[in-house]
């Protein structure tokens, strides 16, 4: 085996604690629950120094020594990662907020924060010899996984629901993936996803069924520490669907921890969801460990339309590790806060970045969070393949 820059060191299971050889293909543990990436943290922090840090280019590979790609020859890449921290220029005085930042994601490649979970989770099947790929997905997974599968000569298969926005079938198509179209929901999407992965031999990347998406994810975190002058915000609000972007962030943190980076303190961490498709807000609000199904969930941010995550137990932990907090909002709210962040931030966002900035009015409502707190609202995707849905909004 060529060497490596990586100081992966095995999985672990997020609840049972049972471990896993990361050198053979691995899916969910025997208990059901996602597995995890570890690292040697002592020998990283050693090697992945700020100073040295600030020398590479800014993608999510900038944090090679805590990725889990062994042989840099798998590293599939479209330059991902790197994206644009923005402090608020008018929304934030309006609010009466003095530290108030989005964190750009649709810059990313297909438009989005999931370039840097599939990025890795495809990087990782190619160097495992997986060579056919499928995926359950409300859109903009499947736009990425498709692309990525491209770049790496595999073959995928996306299975989307028959009401997907259009930009993200043809942008699937256009990149070579084979599309079948279900009724309902993206969890019919993952029955059906099992079923031909069972009987064709697909591998599937679906949200937390393999261990490496996350692992993409958690760079956000990453990028934050160096954005913030190896400093933390005190509160990040993000828009939750699966949650592997919320889950990821809550690992990168631990690992900071772990090479010494910073102490114990966490940003809060915020989940928000419409109020058609809430399960994680229910949960919360009930005290309870895991989300029950949200039956006929309904919104037109599509790609917060889960009505349960195989993570929910691990999104819940990490709100209320960190003293966050569960929220949702109307759809009506998210027309009109997507639209405010374009025409007073300059920032196109998809109808889930429009939901995060509901969200913190409504914490502030809540006087959850102070005018000199740092605040960060995630903008997980762009707008531009949602254009039928947000025209609605011109009207208003």
């Amino acid at each position: 085996m060529p060497p490596t820059n990586s100081f992966v060191t095995g999985l672990y299971c997020s609840k049972c604690d049972a471990t896993y050889d990361i050198n053979s293909i691995q899916t969910l543990c025997a208990c059901g629950a996602p597995l995890l990436v570890d690292y040697d943290y002592r020998q990283a922090s050693e090697v992945m120094k700020y100073e040295k840090l600030i020398t590479r280019p800014p993608s999510v590979w900038r944090y090679r020594e805590i990725l889990p790609v062994l042989d840099d020859a798998y590293i599939v890449s479209l330059g991902e990662g790197g994206t644009p921290l923005l402090r608020s220029e008018n929304i934030g005085r309006d609010l009466g907020l003095e530290r108030l930042y989005f964190k750009d994601e649709t810059v990313n490649p297909t438009g989005s924060f999931k370039a840097r979970g599939l990025g890795m989770a495809v990087s990782r099947a190619k160097e495992l010899g997986i060579t056919r790929l499928i995926i359950p997905t409300a859109g903009n997974a499947g736009s990425a996984v498709a692309a990525y599968a491209a770049r790496a000569g595999l073959e995928c298969l996306v299975i989307m629901p028959k009401d997907v926005p259009a930009p993200f079938l043809v942008d699937c198509m256009y990149h070579g993936a084979q599309v079948e179209l279900v009724d309902g929901t993206i969890k019919d999407c993952g029955r059906r996803a099992a079923e031909r992965a069972g009987d064709e031999g697909w591998f599937s990347v679906a949200t937390l069924k393999e261990p490496y998406r996350i692992e993409g994810k958690k760079t956000m975190g990453y990028e934050l520490f160096e954005q913030f002058s190896r400093d933390l915000p005190e509160v990040i609000i993000y828009p939750t669907g699966g949650g592997t972007g919320l889950i990821g962030m809550w690992k990168a943190f631990d690992e900071m921890e772990k090479m010494g980076w910073i102490n114990g303190r966490r940003p809060k961490m915020v989940a928000v969801q419409p109020e058609g498709c809430a399960p994680i807000p229910r949960a919360f609000a009930q005290g309870k460990d895991h989300a029950e199904e949200w039956e006929n969930p309904s919104t037109l941010a599509a790609g917060l339309r889960v009505p349960s995550a195989v993570g929910d137990f691990l999104m819940l932990k990490a709100i209320r590790q960190t003293g966050g907090v569960a929220l949702t909002v109307t759809d009506a709210e998210i027309m009109r806060d997507t639209k405010e962040l374009a025409s007073r931030e300059g920032i196109f966002s998809s109808p889930e970045g429009g939901a995060s900035l509901s969200c913190l009015k409504k914490l502030i409502e809540m006087n959850f969070v102070r005018p000199f707190d740092r605040i960060v609202v995630f903008i997980t995707g762009s707008g531009y393949k949602y254009l039928e849905i947000l025209k609605q909004g011109i009207r208003d």
